[in-house]
């Protein structure tokens, strides 16, 4: 049987040796080998969403043998029985199965099954939507390194026993879940081995970071070729293929892209939108459009990257030309928050935190003064995309730095903007440090110097809530001292107030008694991500129905200044300039429109029926 060229060009990458943008002076054990397993186990994992109605599932799959079926099948057990309600073919690159059906009830929890030929299945449950829930939990995770650097192959059994104790409504991994850059597939048939009991049946976000495309760092520049080592000159270093490969393995699965249009030399795009329980998420790809530092701003280090230079202008490199999250994501990101159909709270997931959230790289005496893979840097891209979340009073749930931060960012001022969380790494093998040279500001009494208000490497203002520093101290087990572990976050979507809580290793998070990192639990509320203080207000409104979008816009300028599902029946808006302004209440049939109303300092009320 010819095979196809997609197979030969994947089957050439597993061939590859061994890599990582670490020392390969030691010689690695292989923890990538890809099992021979029997053919009723030919399904390693499965992973899904749901969203409007819609429910994408991508299965994976071992290595099938000539002669075997290259189709699958989903079904779902109704009234005791299987029925068929998708099939779909097998994707030979990669070995993936990505399965969609539409007019799918989420108003009740379906078990399913996959079936391959006449032997293999592989069941799982789709849960119900939460959508009258009062809590909505997240459990959040980044870097799932198995170097033997760091001990190897670590059991992530306690990580997948606290998944079942939490009960999430969602599993989020924000980045290198693979860090092997040669055998992306063999390292993901293992993420799905460690992790697959309870991804098969929590809806689960996955999305690629640098270490799953098969480089140390990431700046997508649109998809063009890199050429220079460490891929500081942009782009992708591993052939298309491979890419795209990566891509649909840990993303087919997610709700449909906001825009599918491929980038260069035909990689594609996953951003996104997907709404569970109430609440919405954009899922940002905050590398792919973010152009390489290299050849664009001065060298100021031994890496293009890193600026070791103290004295340096940070406005310097905020170069013109310089991208972030790229024109296209920052028209989704628009729209996606003046969209609340169905939804009371807005997240953000991405990679990594808008911000230069680490002073120290790699070990003690490794500061830098400013680090261009961060998404401190360009500076007028981060704030674009910092202005944009907080127009839909949104907070950000991310990984990338190793190090779990909680920073209430600023754009103006400190504390204008919203708040996130970067949680740690699952296996910390490059340590980082947020240590500040000078003492915060603003902090509470007795507050440890590192938190409140600072600017980092590139000016940005931020705001040190929590930091989960890695212990300078020898002895103790590597996961403790490294400061390894994951992140929770609750939404009570009642109050809108949300709860971040970062966990270390090896704790069962039941136990009486269990503790977080210090620093957390940290709560805030929802209408706190857009700390900008108000020049003027506009007439409180008293609504008839509870729980209204009302969206904000100047008039003279056009600008939409905020949306928002309002919490009750009473909201005073703030603005930020004088004018006149008009006021959308309500969604559909049922919406209103308010003109030529202008701010002021006085106490006005304006009844609003629908």
């Amino acid at each position: 049987m010819r095979k196809p060229l997609l197979f030969i060009v994947s089957a050439l990458f597993l061939a590859l040796p061994p890599h990582h943008a670490f020392s390969q002076k030691k010689k690695r054990v292989n923890l990538l080998s890809i099992p021979e397993v029997t053919r009723d186990k030919v399904i390693c994992f499965a992973l899904y969403t749901v969203h409007h109605g819609t429910l994408k599932l991508t299965a994976q799959f071992y290595p099938l043998k000539e002669g075997e079926p290259r189709k699958a099948h989903l079904e779902v057990k109704r009234d005791g029985n299987w029925q068929t309600v998708a099939r779909t073919n097998i994707i030979e690159a990669g070995w993936t199965a990505p399965f969609r059906v539409e007019d799918w009830d989420d108003g009740q929890r379906v078990q399913y099954r996959v079936r391959h030929g006449k032997e293999a299945t592989y069941e799982g449950t789709v849960q119900q939507n939460p959508i009258g829930e009062k809590e909505f939990v997240i459990v959040g995770f980044t870097g799932n390194s198995i170097n033997p650097g760091h001990g190897g192959d670590i059991s992530r059994k306690d990580l997948v026993e606290n998944i079942k104790s939490i009960k999430p409504d969602l599993l989020f991994f924000s980045g290198d879940q693979v860090y092997d850059h040669r055998r992306h597939y063999a390292a993901w048939l293992k993420f799905g081995r460690d992790f697959g009991e309870v991804i098969k049946d929590y809806p689960t976000v996955t999305i690629p970071d640098d270490h799953d495309v098969g480089q140390p760092n990431l700046w997508g520049h649109n998809g063009r070729k890199s050429t220079l080592p460490g891929a500081s000159d942009g782009g992708y270093t591993m052939p298309v293929e491979y890419v795209r490969e990566v891509e649909r393995a840990q993303t087919s699965h997610l709700p449909d892209p906001y825009d599918p249009t491929p980038i260069d030399r035909g990689i594609g795009a996953y951003y996104t939108h997907l709404n569970w329980g109430r609440i919405s998420f954009a899922i940002i790809e905050d590398r792919k459009f973010k152009t390489g530092p290299a050849g664009m701003i001065p060298k100021q280090g031994p890496r293009p990257d890193h600026i070791r230079n103290p004295d340096y202008d940070p406005k310097s490199v905020d170069v013109p030309q310089a991208r972030l999250l790229g024109e296209r994501q920052l028209k989704f990101l628009d729209q996606w928050g003046q969209d609340w159909t169905g939804s009371d709270m807005k997240v953000a997931l991405s990679q990594t935190i808008f911000c230069g959230g680490a002073h120290i790289h790699g070990k003690v005496g490794g500061r830098l003064h400013a680090d261009l893979d961060s998404n401190g840097w360009p500076q007028t891209g981060r704030n674009k995309a910092l202005s944009a979340l907080r127009k839909a009073y949104a907070f950000h749930f991310a990984g990338d730095q190793h190090l779990a931060t909680v920073f209430h960012h600023g754009i103006d001022g400190w504390r204008d903007s919203i708040y996130s969380f970067c949680v740690p790494s699952i296996a910390n093998l490059y340590l980082r440090w947020w240590k500040p040279l000078e003492p915060g500001k603003n902090r509470e009494p007795g507050q440890d110097p590192i938190l409140g208000d600072h600017l980092d490497g590139f000016h940005n203002k931020v705001t040190a809530i929590a930091v989960a520093n890695p212990s300078p101290e020898k002895g103790g087990d590597r996961l403790t001292t490294r400061a390894a572990g994951f992140g929770v976050t609750r939404i009570n979507k009642q109050t809108r107030d949300v709860t971040f809580i970062c966990w270390p290793r090896n704790v069962d998070v039941s136990a009486k008694g269990a503790k977080p990192y210090p620093g957390w639990p940290f709560t805030f509320n929802q209408l706190d991500n857009y700390g900008r203080k108000a020049t003027a207000y506009l007439p409180t409104l008293q609504i008839n129905k509870p729980d209204q979008v009302v969206q904000i816009t100047h008039q003279e300028s056009g600008e939409v200044v905020y949306t928002l599902r309002i919490n009750g029946t009473s909201f005073r808006p703030k603005v930020f300039t004088e004018g006149l302004y008009t006021i959308k209440v309500g969604e559909g049939k049922a919406l209103k429109v308010l003109k030529d109303l202008r701010a002021s300092r006085k106490e006005e009320q304006l009844t609003v029926e629908l």
